[in-house]
């Protein structure tokens, strides 16, 4: 896949661009297991978009085919700096290395919270280059992320892109799946591939 745009959205700019995201969420979690899981609505998913974006440090990057804003949407993502006080990570407790927990109170945390391509784009780096070029540009040294423990190809990819697992599983609600913690530490996108589609 050739001539991607990726644009980084901040405030009303992304707020603007809700419906995109929307569109490619419905495509993206359509499928089993998550069709009909009131969890993975696009209800739900619009709704814990909205509140991100009044979260501090939100930001969301686009996708588009066709090398222009006005092209295709076809990935996304998206995420905040971390709250030191968010639940599902102080549930992490001592499986936190004292270093995150220095940054996550020093506001030193970005907290990736979505990553999506269009299932018709899998296995073109479009999902890869989207985490570099939100993470490398970030004013935060950490990333963390959860990811479902079994949802694949994405669990596996995470550590060979570079995230330790942390702690043990969570949950980010009572009816939600079980998801494993990672983290991703100081320079280590910098020391990974330039991003690239193709």
């Amino acid at each position: 896949m050739h001539n991607i745009e990726f644009r980084h959205h901040h405030g009303q700019e992304a707020k603007e661009v809700l419906d995109d995201l929307v569109d490619v969420y419905r495509v993206v979690y359509g499928v089993e297991p998550y069709a009909g899981d009131p969890f993975f609505s696009v209800d739900s998913f619009e709704e814990r978009l909205r509140g991100a974006m009044e979260m501090p440090g939100f930001e969301t990057v686009t996708a588009r085919v066709g090398g222009r804003p006005d092209g295709r949407l076809v990935g996304l993502v998206h995420g905040v700096t971390l709250p030191a006080d968010r639940a599902w990570w102080v549930s992490l407790g001592t499986g936190r290395p004292a270093a995150a927990l220095a940054a996550a109170t020093a506001q030193d945390v970005f907290w990736l919270r979505e990553l999506m391509v269009l299932p018709s784009l899998g296995n073109r780096g479009i999902g890869r280059s989207l985490h570099d070029e939100m993470v490398r540009h970030r004013p935060e040294r950490w990333t963390t992320l959860t990811c479902i423990h079994d949802n694949e190809p994405a669990r596996s990819a995470y550590p060979r892109w570079g995230y330790q697992v942390i702690g043990g599983r969570i949950r980010h609600a009572p009816e939600s799946p079980e998801y494993d913690a990672m983290l991703l530490r100081p320079g280590a996108v910098r020391q990974l591939s330039t991003p690239h589609c193709g």
